[in-house]
């Protein structure tokens, strides 16, 4: 499955986000420190959600960061978030 899925699949499980938008922004890093052939190194994910509401700023990236996991966190290099409720 490609990463792109896999980081939409576990957001819509942990969060049933309003908006949740995952964009491979690998290319534009072609050359720069990450970049591997093929893509899935770098991402932009802007996700809105009610469950972020209670939350600071850290507290949601954190929350994002556990809801992906460890083992997908550790094959990707850069994840841009922007994160709302």
């Amino acid at each position: 499955m490609p990463i792109t899925d896999e980081i939409q699949a576990r957001l819509h499980a942990a969060f049933q986000p309003t908006h949740l938008e995952v964009v491979d922004d690998s290319e534009s890093h072609r050359g720069h420190a990450g970049h591997r052939e093929g893509g899935e190194t770098h991402f932009n994910v802007a996700i809105s959600a009610p469950a972020f509401a209670p939350m600071s700023r850290v507290e949601r990236h954190r929350a994002v960061h556990a809801a992906l996991g460890a083992d997908l966190i550790e094959r990707i290099h850069a994840l841009a978030l922007d994160i709302r409720a």
